[in-house]
């Protein structure tokens, strides 16, 4: 017997559906990325150059810091969820200057959002490096990366509130 004409764009459809959930992990890590990236460079862009230096305690890294540890972290991270090697780049340091901070860290966003963009779910349970010379799977490194992308995000959403600036998600629209 062979199906009614009228069923054949429900399979389609129920097809596709099905094609496109196969990565729900991955595409919630890039959506995590790109939401990521987004806001740790607008925080980085918002901090005067001046204020680069500025830690709330001596113990704490400074903003720079901050800046510059994300920017090396995110290709670490991105690496090993992906499995794509990191380019090398210049050292980079809390007292590089603003903008070559800045740009470091838009770039590593970059490497991630490309390297990321082939990852599907279908390596979860895969090891790959993590830090201490240890092994993850390739879905705990996935968490790792968007825990690390959120603790930064609040530590520099913290330094701006203690300098009187705005965090970049606590702005209206348009501000």
């Amino acid at each position: 017997m062979k199906p009614p004409l009228r069923l054949i764009p429900l399979v389609i459809c129920g097809l596709t559906a099905t094609a496109a959930a196969q990565a729900p992990v991955s595409d919630a890590l890039r959506s995590t990325a790109k939401r990521s990236g987004t806001n740790l460079v607008a925080a980085a862009e918002e901090m005067p150059a001046g204020k680069y230096g500025f830690k709330p305690t001596p113990a704490q890294m400074s903003f720079g810091d901050v800046i510059a540890h994300l920017s090396k972290g995110n290709y670490f991270l991105c690496s090993s969820v992906s499995g794509v090697a990191a380019p090398k780049r210049s050292e980079i340091s809390g007292t590089t200057p603003k903008a070559t901070l800045v740009s470091a860290l838009k770039e590593s966003f970059q490497f991630c959002e490309s390297s990321l963009g082939p990852v599907d779910d279908s390596g979860l349970s895969q090891k790959v490096p993590f830090f201490g010379n240890r092994e993850v799977s390739r879905a705990e490194m996935m968490f790792a990366a968007a825990e690390d992308w959120a603790d930064h995000y609040s530590q520099l959403a913290n330094y701006l509130r203690l300098n009187q600036l705005l965090p970049p998600t606590a702005k209206q629209k348009g501000e």
